[in-house]
């Protein structure tokens, strides 16, 4: 693994309704079978592993992310039409819907869950 900091940090604005500044604070390279752990102040903890076809994104969304405390969520942003994959602190789901208003955003779908990700995979596949 090799970290490159970004000193000081490229600063840029993100945002729709509420414009922030947003900070780049460095690079993480990963070789294949190497895995990086990121934690909050919480002691919630979202892993990211390199493989040599790609990356897994996250833990298992249905396993080891809830019990780090995290709930993945399918999220459309209503004025790009971008999709992305959120990961939500356990207990914070209220910030997170008023943020969802603040810009713009919808649930597709909250893949925390079996049977929710049985669900979502049924629908995908036409039987739901």
């Amino acid at each position: 693994m090799k970290f490159d900091e970004i000193t000081p940090p490229r600063v840029f604005t993100v945002g729709n309704s509420v414009r922030f500044d947003m900070r780049d604070c460095g690079r993480v390279s990963l070789e294949p079978d190497e895995q990086v752990t990121f934690v909050t102040e919480a002691c919630c903890e979202y892993d990211v592993a390199r493989k040599y076809w790609g990356f897994y994104a996250t833990p298992s969304l249905n396993g080891r992310l809830p019990k780090f405390g995290l709930r993945a969520v399918l999220i459309r942003n209503t004025q790009t039409q971008h999709y992305f994959v959120l990961l939500v602190e356990q207990d914070k789901e209220d910030t997170f819907e008023a943020y969802l208003e603040q810009e713009s955003l919808e649930i597709i779908a909250w893949m925390d869950t079996t049977d929710r990700l049985d669900a979502f995979a049924a629908a995908l596949r036409g039987g739901g």
